[in-house]
């Protein structure tokens, strides 16, 4: 039998003993070992009440290290919340089409959802809050503009195009941003049929465009994929136009004004 003697002689040194449970993969236990000891001792924890404490604070570490992976890997920057979207501002939208996007209803479906409208509408704002939303609530995603999108998966070894498209195909969300604002040829036309029919009917994707569906001949003009694309990406597809002025060019017009405003207030006042 060991006695309580043998066992003091034994006990591991704190150093060492964060290194072995780094080892095993309890990175936070060992970070915050110190901490844990003195408030073990302190508060006369027993043995279930320390592995409790453990577990909790592995998997809630664990959770934070996962959602920091995932925002990282998708892409987002800087986005403006739905809290500021002016519903108010476009002449025509969906809004419940949309907030009920924002529940990602579409996501656990396994549906797509198309945003049409020409720029400065929120199209993009509203696609990077649904994305965060997604993140937000343990899925994965991915925002890519077109234009970084095509350029990613194009390259001349076959090998890694079919690694790109894995890679395209696997997360639950992929946001492809302004489709239709540049033109392409008819390489890249194929490329994006690649990436929709390796998620068809899998995973959801949302797409944002300024164009049509009939004037995508002039987004990849040659192309004769372009049927078969649009039929795979609009299937299992809500589809919803936002028409209106741009708002960006809005808040343009309105700082223009000020400046005029307060340029005029600035020279009365020297006047004066």
């Amino acid at each position: 039998m060991i006695s309580p003697r043998t066992l003091k002689k034994t006990l591991i040194p704190n150093s060492d003993l964060a290194t072995q449970l780094k080892q095993v993969g309890l990175l936070f236990t060992a970070d915050a070992l110190d901490d844990l000891v003195a408030r073990a001792s302190t508060g006369r924890w027993s043995p279930r009440q320390l592995l409790e404490e453990i577990a909790r604070s592995e998997i809630q570490d664990a959770t934070r290290r996962s959602l920091e992976r995932r925002l990282a890997l998708a892409k987002l920057d800087r986005f403006k919340p739905m809290a500021d979207f002016e519903w108010t501002w476009p002449k025509k939208i969906d809004r419940p089409l949309i907030e009920g996007a924002l529940t990602l209803d579409f996501l656990t479906r396994g549906r797509n959802l198309i945003l049409c409208g020409t720029a400065g509408l929120g199209k993009t704002m509203i696609a990077k809050n649904i994305a965060h939303t997604a993140i937000l609530a343990g899925h994965t995603a991915l925002f890519r503009t077109a234009s970084d999108l095509l350029a990613d998966v194009d390259g001349d070894s076959p090998g890694l195009r079919r690694r790109k498209f894995r890679f395209y195909a696997r997360p639950n969300l992929l946001v492809i941003d302004e489709c239709g604002y540049l033109s392409y040829d008819a390489h890249a036309a194929d490329l994006l049929f690649e990436i929709v029919n390796h998620r068809y009917e899998r995973n959801s994707i949302v797409l944002t465009t300024n164009k049509g569906f009939k004037e995508w001949n002039t987004v990849f003009p040659n192309a004769t994929c372009i049927a078969a694309l649009l039929d795979r990406l609009t299937h299992h597809a809500e589809v919803t136009l936002i028409e209106g002025d741009s708002y960006r060019m809005r808040e343009s017009q309105m700082e223009a004004e000020a400046t005029k405003k307060n340029s005029k207030r600035d020279s009365h006042a020297q006047r004066s």
